[in-house]
């Protein structure tokens, strides 16, 4: 009998085996299949073409919206432009209707366009075995030779910034998961739907804040904390870069409706999806000047600890001291469903 595994992402020492074994080889390839890094990348000349792919799998309202920003937000974090966006989209054998399909274009054509993103294919499908419409997205961009950022660029010494807070797009799917639920416990219609509109406010795109860190200052790495959380994209960044990493527990920024809606389902904020925040490494005389440009953008920021050379060493720091950081191989809003 076969393992079995926990819904959520492959464990990554899995996971880096298999690329290790298994990842294509060419000398075009700047960067490749690698646990931590965003995209791929691949030298076509006079720039780097970068690539991603991403499934949204959690949530079935805004499917469109939310498939464009969370693969254009890994295109950003190379330093890259996310320029053009492909969609493979899946459909049950029963409930798709016109209006469906038109929401979701229209939700993908809406998104891209805010982003200044062109839609130029994908595939559309009805198929069996599904209860729910599923998309898997395929954004490229590009990005000067030069600008390229890395997750494993990251180097001891390095601060560590946190933009917006933990939780942001965990805090949208509670709340759309769980509206009826909150209500019986005493939630207005008032908060829930404010909870519901994290999606948009404040929002899971990243590419505005990436791009701003890297106009900024001498940016070493970046990475977006999704599945698994920031804990799960600290590890990540760890492995890629082949640092050490102490965080500063008291640092982490997190919106009071993300604290509480995952106090109310006993679920770990720094394991929960968390697309909308955005790690950024850069040598500590850069770190003022980017946290300036942040907010001079209106997006709040915080420098939450720092990279160090103690390899695979991953602290969180509280009052009382240190402990390793958890490792979340299922996300923590999986418990919800």
């Amino acid at each position: 009998m076969g393992h079995k595994f926990d819904v959520g992402k492959i464990p990554m020492g899995l996971l880096a085996n298999l690329l290790e074994r298994y990842a294509g080889v060419d000398p075009r390839i700047v960067v490749g299949a690698k646990v931590g890094e965003d995209a791929a990348v691949i030298d076509m000349g006079d720039r780097y073409l970068v690539v991603k792919s991403d499934p949204i799998t959690f949530v079935t309202e805004d499917l469109g919206y939310y498939a464009v920003n969370v693969n254009a937000n890994d295109i950003a974090t190379c330093g890259a432009i996310p320029r053009w966006f492909l969609a493979t989209l899946l459909l049950p054998d029963q409930g798709v209707s016109e209006e469906m399909l038109e929401g979701i274009f229209r939700q993908i054509a809406m998104a891209c366009q805010a982003l200044n993103i062109a839609l130029v294919g994908g595939h559309t499908e009805i198929t069996y075995g599904l209860d729910r419409p599923i998309i898997s997205g395929h954004m490229l961009g590009e990005v000067a030779k030069d600008s390229l950022v890395t997750t494993a660029g990251a180097k001891p010494g390095d601060i560590i910034i946190l933009t917006k807070g933990i939780c942001i797009e965990g805090t949208s799917i509670i709340a759309r998961t769980k509206a009826d639920d909150l209500r019986q416990r005493g939630y207005t219609p008032e908060e829930i739907k404010k909870a519901r509109d994290f999606l948009f406010h404040p929002g899971i795109s990243v590419v505005k804040d990436a791009l701003t860190a890297c106009q900024a200052g001498r940016v070493t790495s970046m990475h977006d904390p999704t599945e698994g959380g920031l804990a799960t994209a600290l590890h990540e960044l760890a492995q890629a870069a082949r640092v050490g990493i102490m965080i500063e527990a008291d640092n982490i920024p997190i919106f009071p409706e993300s604290a509480a809606l995952c106090k109310e389902y006993s679920l770990d904020p720094l394991g929960t999806i968390s697309s909308g925040a955005l790690l950024i490494t850069l040598p500590p005389p850069g770190a003022e000047l980017v946290l300036t440009a942040l907010a001079r953008e209106n997006i709040p920021a915080a420098s939450i600890g720092r990279i160090t050379a103690k390899r695979g060493e991953i602290l969180l720091r509280h009052r009382d001291g240190a402990s390793p950081l958890p490792i979340f191989e299922r996300d923590e809003i999986t418990k919800i469903f």
